[in-house]
């Protein structure tokens, strides 16, 4: 990679490779420090049980069958990044279940993106200061907390890493072409689209960085024919990578419509409407980003048609101010980069329920601080502002946001902060009360906890997860007939198998506790046919089949959740199988496995100490 100065360049913005590489370890160590806090954050519950905390296959860590498992199209998360489900059991290999290893993993990724982000602005523009001054925002914007913050965000630090390094390695190709960079090219582009989806607009993004920084279209002069000629021969040298982003997109879209995350019963018209209003309510975040929430409901048809077109004036109004100022490439590059980037995320293709999310802007903002920094930086240059007044009032605009930051990035402490701080900011919000409400459950408050479920079932009766939780809730409390009620909602409602697997074991362990054993059979066997890894449901139905002195099916059911899950319960309950059919080799070998697991358990001591007398013929 090099930094050679962009023709454009102004005197004394560039210094040698020593200054360059000291600014980038400043920005990265600055980065780091800011975000430390992180390691003190839980999982939440909310996709972290998707990515980490209920994810068999990740909590095994890495593997050969977990990265086949990764290439695969089958997870609860409905997404395809088989990078970042390999990064993710790396992380469970290296650290276990340990919350503290992963946000430490996302914060140093983050630090290293930073880096990165300076080091490619340097190499394409020359300029380092306002390279920095870029890569300092992007690092301390709040907006971007909840891609770094949240540990099933992985995918977004991971994949923006992969996409600067295709950038910087794309302005290495355009400085001298040849097949081994694009090659680099095309290989780095390919571990971005294998982190995240949404890399999907680079190929596009790419031929931005044609027109400026790198001037690959020439000048304005050769009239319209000339130029279409140059820009149709670069989108050409793009073909194969807008092919790898077809087809990625095209398989995230199967995934997402065969999963049921494609919200198409949404009218067009409120999609619409709801992309314009974002795509300003996110530059109302930029410029003053309080009120932040981890979701924000969709405002389906809420929006009147005036906010709307009050919305599509002011982006028509700021790109005919842009294509006024066009003579400053960086303004249109900047100001399209922020509009394609961010329209696959944009709603208009709806995957589910949240009107807009912090993590959809992330790399848009990119552009809209590249256009900001230069345009302040050449009014400086042509007023001859001096450098160190500038400086002081950067680090004084700073510091808002840096505080900021750290507020935020303290919200994602748990799921009780996180939920909490979005009941505040938002409004009738369904999400965030369920799951506000399942965190309360967890820490006991199960009063408050029934308020806040009921509440998320009164304003979206049509999601699975508040029926769901709030049948967990009620079961704890003993309410059988409206636990079981809830449970049936929830089932009938969802359109995730592993959700509704666990509906049908809870109500399975329900029946048992009613002693509705044909009943309770009926619901394990229908959970272990939609998800054969549900451990507990082989318990349930092995416990049900021993009763019935089925011993045969008892033994097979508690051999498989020793498979999946071993376990001191799950051993002591494949001994009693093995004793009740008499193979007392077998049901000795089970206690000893129970007992090698959890030493100096009572009953299981108990248990094969009696069976060794009985195998001594030593009467009992």
């Amino acid at each position: 990679m090099d930094f050679s100065v962009s023709p454009g360049s102004a005197p004394g913005q560039s210094s040698g490779l020593r200054t360059i590489i000291l600014i980038a370890v400043l920005l990265a160590v600055g980065t780091a420090a800011l975000y430390a806090s992180v390691v003190r954050n839980g999982f939440v519950n909310y996709d972290d049980p998707d990515y980490l905390t209920n994810n068999v296959n990740v909590q095994r860590g890495l593997s050969r069958a977990g990265i086949v498992w990764a290439f695969g199209t089958e997870n609860a998360a409905a997404n395809w990044h088989p990078l970042t489900w390999i990064s993710h059991m790396l992380d469970v290999t290296c650290f276990g279940m340990n919350p503290a290893g992963h946000h430490a993993m996302n914060m140093l990724l983050w630090a290293v993106d930073i880096a990165v982000l300076f080091l490619f602005l340097t190499s394409a523009t020359g300029c380092i200061w306002r390279s920095a001054a870029v890569a300092a925002l992007f690092a301390i914007h709040p907006l971007n907390v909840e891609s770094v913050a949240w540990a099933a965000e992985r995918k977004a630090v991971l994949s923006i890493l992969f996409l600067l390094l295709t950038l910087w390695s794309y302005v290495w190709y355009a400085r001298r072409p040849g097949v081994p960079r694009y090659l680099a090219v095309v290989l780095l582009y390919a571990l971005a689209l294998l982190s995240k989806t949404w890399v999907i607009t680079l190929p596009a993004a790419l031929l931005l960085l044609d027109y400026w920084p790198l001037s690959r279209l020439g000048d304005d002069e050769g009239g319209a024919r000339v130029l279409l000629g140059k820009f149709g021969r670069l989108a050409l040298e793009k073909i194969p990578l807008f092919l790898m982003a077809a087809a990625v997109a095209r398989i995230t879209f199967n995934i997402h419509r065969r999963e049921g995350a494609m919200a198409e019963a949404m009218p067009f018209a409120w999609r619409l409407k709801n992309s314009i209003y974002s795509y300003v309510a996110f530059l109302g975040k930029v410029i003053w980003p309080t009120g932040l929430a981890v979701f924000y409901p969709h405002p389906e048809n809420r929006l009147s048609w005036w906010v709307v077109g009050a919305a599509a004036l002011a982006l028509v109004g700021i790109s005919a101010m842009v294509w006024h100022h066009r003579a400053r490439r960086y303004l249109l590059v900047g100001w399209l980069w922020y509009l394609g980037v961010l329209l696959p995320m944009i709603g208009l293709v709806q995957s589910g329920r949240q009107g807009m999310a912090d993590r959809y802007v992330c790399l848009s903002l990119l552009g809209l601080f590249i256009g900001l920094v230069w345009l302040i930086g050449d009014w400086a240059e042509q007023r001859n502002w001096k450098q160190e007044p500038l400086a002081a009032v950067f680090l004084l605009l700073a510091l808002p946001l840096v505080y900021l930051t750290s507020v935020q990035i303290g919200y994602w402490r748990s799921s009780l902060t996180l939920f909490g701080h979005a009941l505040e900011v938002t409004s009738n919000n369904a999400i965030a009360e369920a799951n506000f409400g399942s965190a309360l459950a967890e820490a006991g408050e199960t009063q408050l906890a029934e308020q806040h479920l009921k509440r998320a079932v009164q304003l979206a009766p049509d999601i699975a997860d508040p029926h769901y939780n709030l049948a967990v809730l009620l079961q704890k409390q003993g309410h059988w007939q409206d636990s079981e009620r809830e449970y049936r909602q929830a089932m009938e409602r969802s359109v995730d198998t592993m959700e509704k697997a666990q509906a049908h074991n809870n109500l399975g362990a329900l029946y048992l506790q009613l002693n509705a054993v044909p009943a309770a059979q009926e619901e394990f066997t229908e959970a272990i046919a939609l998800n054969p890894n549900e451990v507990n449901s082989y318990l349930g139905r092995g416990i049900l089949e021993q009763h019935a002195a089925n011993f045969p099916a008892a033994i097979a059911d508690f051999t498989a959740a020793s498979k999946l899950r071993p376990g001191p319960a799950v051993y002591f309950w494949l001994g009693q199988a093995f004793e009740g059919a008499g193979d007392y080799d077998q049901a000795q070998n089970a206690y000893q496995a129970a007992l090698q697991m959890a030493p100096g358990t009572r009953e299981v001591q108990a248990r094969l100490e009696m069976l060794r007398k009985r195998m001594e013929g030593a009467p009992r």
